[in-house]
């Protein structure tokens, strides 16, 4: 990829993640999925996962809701109801098009956890593997609020790294990220500068928090090493465009320097259970210099975590600068906080450092 054409790199994606909205495939009816498997049909020398929403609004339909339950149970029951329906949806057209698809049914849960990550990594490998297609989509039927994604632009940004994608192709009813003036911006380099301010102007039927949803997903698939382009599913030729690096959308350039799997595991998937305050100095060393967290300087400790958990690394003004894996438990870290190793006694002198500069993300990674 080169600064002046950052499309050609969009073309030449091998690994590629569509996400796909509920709305927009409420709106196209069967067309989207034929339309779909026939795009990735033509695209014989890559291969494509799918995020794919919608199991909810079918099983409203199939279950003779009235309209969208707000209670969790029926919410859950739409989702079981409707699962198999949009399956269905996929394998038919994916059929005819000489393609194979695979359900695949994940929560936060699934991820956060470091084995069932894996295991969820080697299977989608397995798939891709043997030429089928994932249909990937929240487990909505099972899962809660501690255990949901947020919705599914988070969901395909946290794949990213499971299956390696150099794209990420996030469908909605917008042609993309739009300007004050309504102008669709083409390409955005840095998202703080060139996407937030234009936030709340792109609104549509996904309003400006829908809008909002898909440019921190795109912040956080570049971070993964990702190219990532919003474009509009109302489009038949959309997607064929963006696969052939036509400007067509908002393409989010992937990062220079990304993070690793395990970094980006604890920046975006895993939920702090807790925080370690640390002094100027120590604040100053992780902030600037990626250093570990250690013992002497940290202020305090908050909450209730356990070895492994993340945690928040918070400066002695309670802002936000970190985030790592900590070495110990709570109670261990209130122990040593503030104590240097000579000082601490025999069975905690591996705790003179509470989180490892190699477990640790700073804030202008995140």
């Amino acid at each position: 990829m080169t600064a002046l054409d950052p499309r050609a790199a969009v073309a030449r994606a091998r690994r590629v993640i569509v996400k796909i909205g509920s709305r927009s495939l409420a709106g196209e009816g069967s067309q989207i999925y034929e339309r779909l498997a026939k795009t990735i049909a033509s695209r014989s020398q890559a291969s494509f996962v799918i995020v794919s929403s919608g199991a909810i609004a079918l099983g409203v339909r199939k279950l003779g809701y009235p309209s969208r339950p707000k209670e969790m149970a029926r919410l859950q029951a739409a989702a079981a109801a409707g699962q198999s329906l949009l399956m269905r949806a996929y394998e038919a057209a994916f059929e005819r098009a000489g393609l194979t698809v695979a359900q695949v049914l994940l929560t936060h849960a699934d991820l956060a956890d470091r084995t069932r990550g894996n295991n969820a990594r080697a299977a989608l490998a397995a798939l891709l593997e043997a030429g089928a297609v994932p249909i990937l989509n929240e487990n909505d039927s099972v899962a809660v609020e501690e255990i949901k994604f947020g919705d599914n632009d988070q969901l395909a940004a946290m794949v990213v790294p499971l299956v390696e994608a150099e794209l990420v192709v996030l469908l909605s009813d917008v042609e993309g990220l739009l300007d004050s003036k309504g102008r669709r911006v083409p390409t955005v380099r840095d998202v703080a500068v060139e996407a937030l301010p234009h936030i709340h102007a792109s609104v549509s039927t996904v309003g400006s928090g829908g809008m909002a949803s898909k440019v921190e997903a795109a912040r956080r698939a570049t971070l993964a090493g990702a190219n990532v382009v919003v474009a509009d599913a109302r489009d038949p030729d959309a997607l064929e465009g963006v696969l052939s690096g036509q400007d067509v959308g908002t393409l989010f350039v992937a990062a220079r320097e990304h993070l690793n799997a395990k970094k980006y595991w604890i920046a975006f998937t895993l939920r702090p259970r807790g925080d370690m305050v640390l002094d100027a100095g120590a604040a100053r060393a992780v902030r600037t210099k990626g250093k570990s967290v250690l013992s002497v300087g940290v202020l305090g400790v908050r909450g209730e975590f356990r070895a492994g958990d993340a945690v928040r690394v918070l400066d002695a003004e309670g802002h936000e600068i970190a985030r790592g894996l900590a070495r110990c438990g709570a109670g261990d870290a209130a122990r040593v906080a503030g104590r240097r190793r000579a000082e601490l006694p025999e069975e905690l002198a591996d705790l003179a450092t509470l989180i490892h500069a190699g477990e640790i993300v700073v804030g202008s990674d995140r």
